[in-house]
C-alpha cells in the first residue's frame, strides 16, 4: 500500500490514506493515441444535422466524416466533448440521436418534453433515466441505432488518428503516453497499489483499446503493471461510475483506499462520490475541464506525472 497526504497545492483538503488500488482512465490521462474529441464532435454534429439516413454508417459517410473531423468549429458538439468526457460512448451517441429528434431530424413516437429533459441530463453527466417513461418506438429506435452509431465513430476514429497513431505508437510507445504515465503507474506497482485501467471504450483482448494499452507498454494480467482493463461492450451502456463501484466491491476496497485518476468528469464524478482520492490530469490550457473538476471536488489536479504535486502527495 502507499501513504498519500495532503499536501500544498492540492484542490481540497483529504486525510492520510493508505491507497491499496487504483482505477485509471485512458485515453487523454495515460495515452495520446486516441485524438477523439473532433472525431466525436463531427460525428454527432453530423446526426444533429442530418440525421439518421439510411446510408449513414455506410463506407461512403465514413470517409466524408474523417475529411470533416477538425476543420470547422462545432460549437454545441465541441463543448458537448468536453463536458461529455468520460461517459459510455454509448451515453454520448444516444445524446445525438435525442437531439436530432429535437431537431426534427430523427421521427419517432416519444414524449418531446421527456426526450428534451434526458437531453439536459445527459449534459449535466446523468446516464441512467429509469424514472423518466419511454415509449416502445424510442426505445427500439435507440437499441438499434446507439450501436451503429457508436461503431461508425469507431470507424471514423481509426481512419482518423487511431490506426496511424497506433502504427507510430508501436515504434515510439513513449510519444504517446502522457509524460510520467509509466514511472507513476510503476511507483504505484512497486509500493503494492493494484492498479486497474477503466474506459468506456469496448475492451476485446488483442484488438482496440487493450491492443493499445498493450502497444504502450503496460503488461496486462494479474500480478503485472496493470491488473485488469474493464470498458464497454458494442451494445450495452455501462456507465463508469457502475463500473468503479462494481469494480471495488469485487475487491472488497472501501472508498478511501482507492486512487481515482481521470480527465472526464465521469470518473472524478465516481470517484468523489465513493469518497476516493481523486487526481485529475489535464492539460494547462483546459480552461473549462479544470474549471468542471474544481466543482466536482477532486483533490488536485496536475499537468502530467512529473508534477512536484505527487511527490508531495505521495511521500
Amino acid at each position: 500500500m502507499l501513504k498519500a497526504h495532503y499536501a500544498a497545492g492540492c484542490e481540497k483538503e483529504f486525510d492520510e490514506r493508505c491507497i491499496k488500488y487504483a482505477f485509471h482512465d485512458i485515453d487523454g490521462t495515460h495515452s495520446l493515441i486516441r485524438n477523439w474529441p473532433p472525431v466525436m464532435s463531427a460525428v454527432l454534429n453530423d446526426v444533429i444535422e442530418r440525421g439518421l439516413r439510411p446510408d449513414f454508417d455506410s463506407d461512403e459517410a465514413t470517409h466524408r466524416l474523417i475529411e470533416l473531423c477538425g476543420t470547422r468549429k462545432l460549437e454545441e458538439t465541441d463543448c458537448f466533448c468536453v463536458e461529455s468526457a468520460g461517459m459510455s460512448a454509448l451515453t454520448q451517441m444516444e445524446w445525438a440521436i435525442r437531439r436530432a429528434v429535437e431537431e426534427g431530424k430523427v421521427d419517432v413516437a416519444c414524449n418531446k418534453s421527456d426526450n428534451s429533459l434526458i437531453v439536459q441530463r445527459i449534459w449535466q453527466g446523468e446516464e441512467r433515466f429509469d424514472d423518466i417513461p419511454e415509449t416502445p418506438a424510442m426505445l427500439e429506435m435507440l437499441s438499434v441505432y446507439t450501436p451503429r452509431l457508436f461503431k461508425l465513430y469507431e470507424k471514423v476514429l481509426n481512419g482518423f488518428c487511431r490506426d496511424k497513431n497506433l502504427a507510430l505508437a508501436k515504434q515510439d510507445p513513449e510519444r504517446f503516453r502522457v509524460k510520467g504515465s509509466m514511472e507513476f503507474i510503476s511507483m504505484l506497482y512497486r509500493a503494492g497499489v493494484k492498479n486497474y485501467f477503466v474506459t468506456g471504450a469496448v475492451v476485446q483482448k488483442g484488438m482496440g483499446m487493450f491492443e493499445e494499452v498493450e502497444c504502450l507498454g503496460y503488461p496486462i494480467g494479474e500480478g503485472q503493471l496493470i491488473e485488469d482493463i474493464i470498458g464497454s461492450t458494442w451494445d450495452k451502456k455501462l456507465p463508469k461510475d457502475e463500473i468503479m463501484l462494481e469494480l471495488a466491491e469485487t475487491l472488497g476496497a472501501r472508498g478511501d483506499e482507492i486512487l481515482v485518476t481521470g480527465d472526464g468528469r465521469s470518473e472524478i464524478s465516481a470517484g468523489v462520490g465513493m469518497g476516493a482520492l481523486t487526481l485529475s490530469r489535464l492539460n494547462p490550457d483546459a480552461t473549462r475541464q479544470r474549471q468542471l473538476h474544481k466543482q466536482l471536488g477532486t483533490h488536485m489536479i496536475v499537468n502530467d506525472f512529473f508534477d512536484p504535486l505527487i511527490s508531495k502527495v505521495f511521500s
